[in-house]
């Protein structure tokens, strides 16, 4: 009895060995038309055995490449699609460029960073009190998250750090809300108060 691990490695496995032993009989046949036919009749068979998958765009697009593929591109026949070539299959991708932030305080984030920007040129007002209410909170959310111990007066100066020095709160007079039980309202009082003074 032979094995399957005895026999030939299959291209593409999710179609199985007896649709692989149907592309190489395709491969086989000396007449042209009987070719044509064989494959299309064994591109009709692996998309029956994906039904799910006939919405796809370009389902038998695909189907015709595997078939190639499978046959290992000896399979002569005018196909109806342009299948992928050896040479295209066997490129290498492209590579990816990676951002790679400067940021000093990687625990907050980009995003966090880009917004106390904004927070920081914004004019005096109920607005931008209220983004930094929410902008503490969730620094504060996010210390926590790599830290045990979460110091409000660590938070601000970090807060005043990434402004540019432009946002200033005094830790005495300003508290950043728990950050289980958000309350805007009393932090915005107090940097409202912190304002007057």
């Amino acid at each position: 009895m032979i094995y399957n691990t005895q026999k030939k490695k299959l291209v593409l496995p999710e179609y199985g060995r007896n649709i692989q032993n149907m592309v190489d009989h395709c491969v086989t046949l000396k007449d042209k038309e009987e070719r044509k036919k064989c494959a299309y009749a064994v591109v009709d068979i692996m998309g029956n055995m994906f039904p799910h998958l006939r919405d796809v765009n370009d389902f038998k697009h695909i189907l015709w490449d595997h078939l190639a593929i499978m046959a290992d591109f000896k399979l002569e026949i005018d196909y109806p699609y342009e299948v992928v070539t050896k040479e295209e299959l066997r490129t290498k991708p492209g590579k990816l460029n990676y951002s790679r932030p400067t940021m000093k305080y990687r625990h907050y984030g980009k995003l966090l960073e880009k917004m106390i920007a904004i927070a920081a040129d914004m004019e005096d007002g109920e607005k931008k009190d209220y983004l930094i209410a929410q902008l503490t909170t969730q620094m504060k959310k996010s210390y926590s998250q790599w830290n045990k111990d979460v110091d409000d007066e660590k938070i601000l100066a970090d807060l005043f750090e990434i402004s540019g020095r432009k946002i200033h709160l005094d830790d005495e007079n300003y508290s950043i809300a728990d950050v289980k039980s958000t309350s805007s309202r009393r932090r915005l009082k107090s940097i409202k108060s912190q304002r007057r003074k």
